[in-house]
């Protein structure tokens, strides 16, 4: 499965803080998860043929079991995590299935 992120900071957050700790915690942490295939973050660049996108950044989370990735999120790093993207971002999860 492929959980997508779309994402704002919320005010007050900089764009420089939020790269810094998604370098230095969000990332490495969320990939070190026995049940993660893969995580990247995306920064927004612009809409194809012009215009603002509607969201600064886009997570890509490639979920190798979702079982467990019910129990590693459960885990008090990952709530620790969990709780300080929800102070950073406004965001909405969207899980996916392949064609």
């Amino acid at each position: 499965m492929r959980i997508i992120v779309l994402f704002n900071l919320k005010p007050g957050v900089t764009a420089a803080d939020y790269e810094q700790w998604a370098h230095d915690s969000d990332l490495p942490t969320v990939r070190a998860l026995p049940s993660i295939a893969g995580f990247d973050v995306y920064r927004s660049t612009g809409l194809l043929g012009g215009g603002d996108p509607p969201y600064a950044y886009i997570e890509i989370i490639d979920v190798a079991d979702m079982d467990r990735f019910q129990a590693d999120v459960a885990t008090p790093e990952m709530q620790a995590i969990a709780a300080e993207f929800g102070k950073i971002a406004d965001a909405t999860f969207v899980t996916t299935e392949a064609l």
